[in-house]
């Protein structure tokens, strides 16, 4: 199978690694300025993996895009409307497309996949979501994900396509959920952040319970299935969110609670901003969500919306 791989960041370069690795004939593209892209065609490394020489690399975005039959993309979620605009620019017919990525739009509250269909149209598209990091599947460390997609013949198609020994693919039956549940787990990764710099880490057990709980009210809300909130696409991410070294967001918020600055992307930021607004629009109390947005805009102080979560009226648990 032709596929290109646009982004080529950590998780797009992890991306094109894996698909070479499992017998397809992989491009990857990036903006020809793109630190990241430039560093892998000098070196053809990134410091976390080697791409091996059938690997090819382009900042040619109609050439990726021609390459290819499947086409991924592994971007910041919130530039995926304005990106889009250019590959509609191009030759689209027959082509498919996967979005490794996690978030939901700021501005309209879409999840990504209508943020696709809204700039392309009728055009086939599935998610690939779920647990692990790329620092540990390049050093051969195993782990399970989800592959949804609305169009089933497509699901089923990469499902198998893309299986391997390190990645075990599981078909998603709900696409709502996966996508949220997904884009929420970073939200709840910002939380965790936060107990770790209070050094408060022993009430992550509570925040994975409620945490989760509060999600799938949001999905059932949204029309999804509530179970999918305690699947791979959130429930099942929450090792590699909550408590990994290698998490953007739980790092973004530990060094928000210590006052140190984060230059790194923590998707969790603008997506924690989209679901306030989504848990408004459709009625559902989401106090860990309202909580870290209230922290992150300073409209509290931090240990007082940690006081005002746990003296919350005394309630059944469920």
């Amino acid at each position: 199978m032709n596929i290109s791989v646009l982004g080529c960041g950590r998780w797009g370069a992890f991306i094109a690694w894996y698909l070479n690795k499992t017998g397809h004939n992989v491009m990857t593209w990036g903006l020809a300025d793109a630190p990241q892209l430039i560093e892998l065609k000098e070196t053809r490394t990134n410091g976390m993996l080697t791409f091996p020489e059938s690997l090819e690399i382009t900042d040619d975005l109609e050439k990726a895009i021609s390459h290819a039959e499947i086409i991924v993309i592994s971007i910041s979620c919130q530039a995926l409307r304005s990106f889009l605009a250019d590959v509609k620019k191009h030759d689209l017919k027959g082509k498919s497309f996967v979005l490794c990525m996690k978030g939901i739009e700021e501005s309209t509250g879409y999840r990504l996949t209508q943020v696709v269909e809204d700039v392309l149209g009728d055009v086939p598209v599935a998610v690939w979501v779920g647990p692990g990091h790329p620092q540990n599947f390049v050093n051969g460390i195993p782990n399970c994900m989800v592959i949804d997609s609305k169009n089933e013949e497509l699901k089923q198609y990469l499902v198998k396509e893309f299986s391997s020994e390190l990645i075990r693919f599981y078909f998603g039956t709900d696409l709502i959920g996966s996508e949220v549940g997904a884009a929420a787990k970073n939200v709840i990764g910002i939380a965790a952040g936060m107990l770790d710099g209070f050094g408060y880490g022993c009430l992550k057990g509570a925040l994975m319970s409620r945490g989760t709980h509060e999600v799938g009210k949001l999905i059932k809300a949204m029309g999804g299935k509530e179970i999918s909130a305690y699947g791979l696409c959130h429930l099942g991410d929450y090792e590699a969110t909550l408590f990994s070294q290698f998490s953007q967001n739980r790092m973004f918020g530990e060094k928000f609670i210590k006052g140190e600055s984060y230059s790194k992307l923590a998707e969790g930021v603008a997506t924690c901003r989209a679901m306030v607004a989504l848990a408004n629009k459709y009625n559902v109390e989401m106090p860990i969500v309202n909580g870290v947005y209230t922290v992150m805009n300073s409209e509290k102080p931090p240990r007082e919306v940690l006081s005002d979560l746990f003296f919350r009226s005394i309630k059944n648990e469920f």
